[in-house]
């Protein structure tokens, strides 16, 4: 598997918004719900889920799996890991940062 550069990494996890993500390119069934996006997980098929914008993180409470954008389209598109990578980097453009998301610099 090609090792791909952690700042690459890093950008496709924190600034690809993952609410844009689910609503605008995966086009998951959700619906907005006591103020949160609800989103129907795509490992248990239940709408008991939320996204979190400061840590651009969602969550299915029913199946206790978080993900940020990489996972979700792995887990939504059932592909591998190199193809999910390859898929959102052209998302990069679209989304250079992602103001709302926490940076955590090492």
């Amino acid at each position: 598997m090609p090792r791909y550069p952690p700042d690459l990494l890093f950008r496709l996890r924190n600034h690809i918004p993952i609410d844009r993500l689910i609503v605008d390119v995966l086009h998951i069934p959700h619906k907005y719900s006591d103020g949160y996006l609800r989103f129907l997980c795509p490992i248990c098929s239940e709408f008991n889920s939320a996204v979190h914008p400061k840590t651009n993180l969602a969550r299915c409470f029913r199946c206790n799996k978080n993900f940020n954008p990489i996972d979700l389209v792995i887990a939504n598109s059932r592909i591998s890991f190199k193809n999910a990578v390859h898929s959102l980097i052209p998302l990069l453009a679209k989304y250079p940062e992602n103001p709302s998301a926490i940076y955590r610099k090492s």
